[in-house]
């Protein structure tokens, strides 16, 4: 059975300058599926989340979405497609609260409290601290807060960064639980990570980039099955 592709990435080629930095990259997101990218540092990884989200502009190739040439758009007008993406390192506004966080994030997307109640749904930690600056929260806490924000366009493919970076154990997990109550909505998601071990139970399929190159794509399972392809593809393990 063909599983329908809700984003496709088709041989894009993406530089900053004169530098290449991805070269042909081709791959697919299925609908509902929680897609992994793995690479070395510098691999292109991020790159790619740029180029989906206009940010890193796409050379040659071409990027669709539910038959959209989404790389032909301005970057607002991609997240008006259903696309959010949570960057490595959060970005949050510090000086603004939890709520008002959340609220830019709402009228980005013309959304209201019904929207912001099924976000918080997710994050119940944030429901306690929704006066507290965001700067003084806990990188697990702002991690999920940049992630609710994200949410609150009610996005249908998301788009992760490095989201267990330097958080604990227990952080990681919740991260993982809500990754998976999306997956369980119908939420599509490329997430990019260096922990390998923090996203295998998650992740349906991997594709791993070396030196902006797509070299291998494969079911979970088989990684699992084969767990010398980490220390192949990405040098750990």
């Amino acid at each position: 059975m063909t599983v329908e592709a809700q984003l496709r990435i088709d041989s894009i080629n993406c530089f900053y300058g004169d530098v290449q930095v991805l070269h042909d990259l081709s791959f697919e997101l299925e609908k509902g599926e929680v897609h992994c990218l793995f690479g070395r540092n510098g691999a292109g990884k991020t790159t790619t989340l740029r180029a989906i989200m206009g940010q890193a502009p796409v050379r040659s190739g071409r990027i669709v979405k539910d038959g959209v040439e989404i790389n032909r758009l301005p970057p607002h007008r991609i997240a008006h497609q259903g696309i959010a993406y949570v960057p490595q390192g959060r970005r949050l506004f510090g000086e603004l609260t939890v709520a008002e966080n959340l609220q830019i994030g709402l009228m980005a997307s013309n959304r209201g409290e019904e929207t912001r109640e099924r976000v918080l749904d997710l994050f119940p930690i944030l429901r306690e601290r929704l006066d507290q600056r965001s700067s003084t929260l806990s990188g697990g806490e702002q991690q999920q807060l940049a992630m609710a924000r994200a949410l609150c366009v009610e996005p249908d493919v998301l788009l992760l960064d490095e989201p267990t970076e330097g958080l604990m154990p227990s952080m990681i997990a919740r991260i993982r639980e809500v990754i998976t109550s999306l997956h369980r909505r119908g939420v599509s998601t490329i997430l990019v990570e260096q922990r390998v071990e923090a996203v295998l139970e998650i992740a349906d399929r991997v594709s791993f980039i070396e030196n902006g190159r797509l070299v291998a794509t494969m079911p979970v399972d088989k990684l699992r099955a084969e767990p010398e392809l980490i220390r192949k593809y990405v040098g750990v393990g």
